[in-house]
C-alpha cells in the first residue's frame, strides 16, 4: 500500500534522536514551557529569520491569540479565504470579530489582492493570508494593499513551513503569523502544538501574556488571558525534527516535480501550479477532476491512499449559513467537489509517485 501519510516511517528514520529528546524532558521534569520550549522558540525563529516566536498549545489557539494581540476593533471584519480549514475562520469569530469569505486564485488556491479588494468594506480591519497546501500568497501585492488601506495581515502558515514569497520566508511578511505543528504537518509534533511569530517585540510580548493567563510573573496578572502553552515534550520533538525539515522539504518538491512530469499529459485533471516567485513546499499535492469520487475509489482498489482537502467550502458549511455566502459565484464553492489530494511526503519514493501516476493514467485510459 502507498500510504497518504506514514508517521511511523518518519519516526523510525530518526528514532534515536526522538527517543533521546523525550527522555531528556522526562528526566528534567520540564513538562510545560521551560527550557525546551524556549529552545525551540529560539531555533524556529532563527530558522524562519523572524525576531520573535511564542509557542502555544495548538495552531488554532495561535490564530485566536494573534488576533487578540492585534487589538482589532471588536466586531470589525476579517477577510478569510473560503477554502481553508475551519480553524482559520472560527478563530476570527471566537475572537469577537466578523468573518467575510473571499475567493482565491484557481491555480494557487490562495487569496489575491483582487479577491480581497472585492470584499473590502469600511468595517474591514484585517486579512488572513492562508498559505494553503504549501503555496504562499503573493505577499508583495497583499502588503501593498494593506499599506494602502491600513489593514493588518495575519499569515496562517499551518501548511507552509519553509515556503517563500518573492524570496522571503512566510511567517515574516505580515504583521503577525501563526503555525500549526499538528502531527501531520511538514513539521509536526507528537500531539498538538503551535506558534505565533512576529518581528514586533511588543506584539510578541502581548501574545505571550495572553497565552499565559495575562501574566507578567507568577501571580502578577496584568489582565485576564488564557492557558495555551507549548509543553516540553512537544517542543523537544520539534527541536529534534527541525534539522531534518529542509531535507524533507527538498524531497517533497522532487516528488511534486515527478508528479508534474508524469501527469502533465492527462487532460482530464487540473494540476497545481507554482508561481515563479514562490517556493511551494507541497504540504499537499492537490489535483482537480470532475470524476473525483470515482477516481478515489479506483485508487483505493489499487491500494493507494488519498485525501480530500476540503470536501465542503467554508461558505457552504452549516456553521456559516448566517453569512449567506454559500450561493455566491465563487471558485471555492464550485471546486470543492473536484479536489483530490494525492499522497506525498518523506515516506515516499519517486518510484511510488510513478506507481500512483500510472494508476491515474490507467483510470483515465
Amino acid at each position: 500500500m502507498i500510504k497518504f501519510l506514514d508517521l511511523k516511517a518518519q519516526y523510525r528514520s530518526i528514532q534515536p534522536e526522538i527517543d533521546a529528546a523525550i527522555a531528556a524532558v522526562i528526566a528534567d521534569a520540564a513538562f510545560v514551557g521551560g527550557p525546551y520550549a524556549r529552545k525551540f522558540e529560539e531555533e524556529f525563529a532563527a530558522w524562519l529569520g523572524a525576531e520573535c516566536c511564542v509557542g502555544v498549545g495548538n495552531g488554532t489557539d495561535a490564530i485566536e491569540i494573534a488576533l487578540e494581540a492585534l487589538g482589532l476593533p471588536r466586531g470589525s471584519e476579517v477577510i478569510v479565504p473560503g477554502n481553508s480549514f475551519i480553524a482559520s475562520s472560527e478563530a476570527v469569530t471566537r475572537a469577537g470579530l466578523s468573518v467575510v469569505f473571499a475567493d482565491v486564485d484557481p491555480g494557487h488556491y490562495t487569496l489575491t489582492a483582487q479577491t480581497v479588494r472585492a470584499k473590502l468594506t469600511p468595517r474591514t480591519s484585517a486579512v488572513m493570508a492562508v498559505h494553503l497546501y504549501g503555496h504562499p500568497c503573493d505577499m508583495s501585492e497583499l502588503r501593498a494593499l494593506a499599506d494602502e488601506t491600513g489593514l493588518k495581515i495575519i499569515e496562517d502558515c499551518a501548511q507552509a513551513h519553509g515556503a517563500t514569497s518573492h524570496g522571503r520566508t512566510v511567517g515574516t511578511l505580515g504583521d503577525i503569523a501563526t503555525f500549526s505543528f499538528y502531527p501531520g504537518k511538514n513539521l509536526g509534533a507528537y500531539g498538538d502544538a503551535g506558534a505565533i511569530v512576529t518581528n514586533d517585540a511588543a506584539l510578541a510580548d502581548k501574545a505571550r501574556k495572553i497565552a499565559n493567563h495575562g501574566r507578567i510573573a507568577k501571580y502578577d496578572h496584568e489582565f485576564e488571558g488564557r492557558n495555551s502553552r507549548l509543553d516540553g515534550i512537544q517542543a523537544a520533538v520539534l527541536s529534534a525534527k527541525l534539522p531534518h525539515l529542509d531535507g524533507w522539504t527538498r524531497h517533497r518538491i522532487a516528488l511534486a516535480e515527478r508528479y508534474m512530469a508524469e501527469l502533465s499529459g492527462l487532460e482530464q485533471i487540473v494540476l497545481p501550479r507554482r508561481a515563479n516567485w514562490a517556493r511551494q513546499v507541497y504540504h499537499l499535492f492537490v489535483i482537480r477532476t470532475g470524476r473525483r469520487d470515482e477516481l478515489r475509489r479506483w485508487l483505493a482498489e489499487q491500494e493507494i491512499e488519498t485525501g480530500i482537502h476540503y470536501p465542503v467550502a467554508l461558505p457552504q458549511l452549516r456553521a456559516y449559513d448566517y453569512l449567506d455566502q454559500g450561493g455566491e459565484d465563487l471558485f471555492v464553492n464550485q471546486a470543492a467537489g473536484t479536489l483530490l489530494s494525492l499522497p506525498i511526503g518523506e515516506h515516499m519514493s519517486e518510484a511510488d509517485v510513478a506507481q500512483v501516476s500510472e494508476a491515474l493514467k490507467s483510470f483515465f485510459g
